[in-house]
C-alpha cells in the first residue's frame, strides 16, 4: 500500500528551480557579450596594428629621406605627416585600452552571474536534499502506523476466534 507523498515544499523547490534556469540563462548571456566584446578587442587591435605598421613605414620612410639628402621641405612634410599618423595611432591604442576595459567588466560580469548561479544551484540543492529526508521520515512514519493497523488487526482477528473457540468448545467454559 504505497502512497505517494504530498512534500510541502513543492512549490518552493519549482520557484528555486526556474531561478536556477534564469540564472543559467543570464550566464549563457553573459558568456556571448564577453565573447563580442573580445572580438572587438581583436578588431580593434588589428586597426591599431595596421596604423602602428603604416607609422612603422612612414618613419622608415622618413630616414631613408634624411640618409639619401633630400630637401629640406620635403623631410618638413613628411614629418608633419608622422605626426598626424602618430595622432591616430593614440587614437587607436585609447580604443584599443577603452576595449579592454570593457571587457575586463564583461569578465567580471561573468564571474558575477557564475556565482549568483552557484549559489541557486545550492539552495535548489538543499531542497532536495531535505526533501530526500523528508520522504524517508514520512515513510518510516507510514510504515509505524502501518504496522500498529496490522497489529491491532491480528489482535482482532485473534480475539474474534478465542471467543468462536470458546463458544464452540464448552468443555473450556
Amino acid at each position: 500500500m504505497e502512497k505517494k507523498l504530498a512534500y510541502p515544499l513543492k512549490e518552493v523547490i519549482e520557484v528555486k528551480q526556474k531561478r536556477v534556469d534564469d540564472a543559467e540563462k543570464v550566464v549563457k548571456e553573459k558568456k556571448a557579450a564577453l565573447e563580442t566584446e573580445k572580438q572587438k578587442l581583436e578588431q580593434k587591435e588589428k586597426e591599431r596594428d595596421v596604423v602602428k605598421k603604416h607609422r612603422k613605414d612612414k618613419l622608415d620612410q622618413l630616414r631613408n629621406e634624411m640618409d639619401t639628402g633630400s630637401t629640406t621641405a620635403k623631410m618638413q612634410q613628411m614629418k608633419v605627416y608622422l605626426k598626424l599618423v602618430d595622432e591616430k595611432l593614440k587614437v587607436e591604442e585609447k580604443k584599443v585600452h577603452d576595449q579592454k576595459e570593457l571587457v575586463k567588466t564583461a569578465e567580471k560580469n561573468l564571474e558575477l552571474a557564475k556565482a549568483d548561479l552557484q549559489k541557486k544551484r545550492v539552495d535548489v540543492d538543499k531542497l532536495f536534499m531535505h526533501r530526500k529526508d523528508w520522504e524517508r521520515e514520512k515513510r518510516k512514519e507510514l510504515e509505524i502506523i502501518e504496522a500498529r493497523d496490522q497489529d491491532e488487526l491480528g489482535t482482532t482477528i485473534h480475539a474474534a476466534r478465542q471467543r468462536k473457540d470458546v463458544g464452540n468448545n464448552k468443555f473450556y467454559v
